[in-house]
C-alpha cells in the first residue's frame, strides 16, 4: 500500500511519494487502478499481490488499509507500507520488518487501525524541510524541478526493489536496497 492524498493538488507533493512508487511500478506492470468496495483504489497483479492507494487522505490512511486486509482476509504481516519518510534524505530508501510511525500521522492511522506496528515498510526519503519551512507546509508542497531527476531514480529504485521483494523475499531485499542509490540507474 502505498500513502498519500487523493486529489490532482496532491499528485505530486512529498507526501505523495508512497502513490508515485505505487503508480509507477503498477504502470510497469501494465495493472490499472480501480475502485475498491472502500474507500480506495486497487489493482491486482495475479492472485498473489494487490496495490492499494487510500482515498481517505493521509491521516485516515488505516481505515482503508484495515478494510483491504480484511476484504482479502491477509494478515498484517503481507502488508508493506510504502510511506514518505523526513528522517532519511531525498535519494534514500529504506525497507524495514516493522517500526513506528516516527511522527508520520498516517502511519500512525495504519498502527492504530491494525493495533500493531508489525508490518514491513518502504521508508522514502524526503529529507528536512528547509529552515523555517514547516513539516506541514513541506511535506504538501510539489518536488521542486532541481528534485525531479532524483526523485525518477528514487521511483525507479525503489520499483525494482518492490519487485526483488516479490520474488526475493524481504531479507534479500534489505541487504540489496538499504544502501545509497548506484551511480548509474
Amino acid at each position: 500500500m502505498g500513502l498519500g492524498n487523493p486529489g490532482p493538488p496532491y499528485q505530486f507533493t512529498r507526501h505523495n511519494f508512497g502513490f508515485l512508487v505505487l503508480e509507477y511500478w503498477a504502470k510497469e506492470k501494465g495493472l490499472s487502478f480501480r475502485k475498491a468496495p472502500f474507500a480506495a483504489e486497487w489493482a491486482f497483479l495475479g492472485r498473489e499481490i494487490a496495490l492499494l492507494k487510500p482515498l481517505t487522505f493521509m491521516n485516515l490512511s488505516g481505515t482503508a488499509v484495515a478494510c483491504c486486509l480484511q476484504e482479502l482476509g491477509l494478515p498484517q504481516e503481507r502488508l508493506l507500507l510504502i510511506h514518505d519518510d523526513l528522517d532519511l534524505p531525498l535519494g534514500r530508501i529504506r525497507f524495514a520488518p516493522k517500526g513506528g510511525s516516527g511522527g508520520h500521522r498516517g502511519v500512525q492511522s495504519v498502527i492504530d487501525a491494525l493495533g500493531t506496528k508489525d508490518f514491513p515498510r518502504l521508508r522514502l526519503g524526503i529529507g528536512r524541510p528547509p529552515q523555517g519551512v514547516s513539516v506541514r507546509d513541506f511535506v504538501l508542497s510539489p518536488f521542486t524541478e532541481e528534485e525531479w531527476p532524483l526523485v525518477k531514480k528514487v521511483i525507479f529504485w525503489a520499483s525494482s526493489g518492490l519487485e526483488t521483494l516479490r520474488t526475493q523475499g524481504l531479507q534479500k531485499t534489505m541487504s540489496l536496497f538499504n544502501r545509497p542509490l548506484p551511480e548509474k540507474i
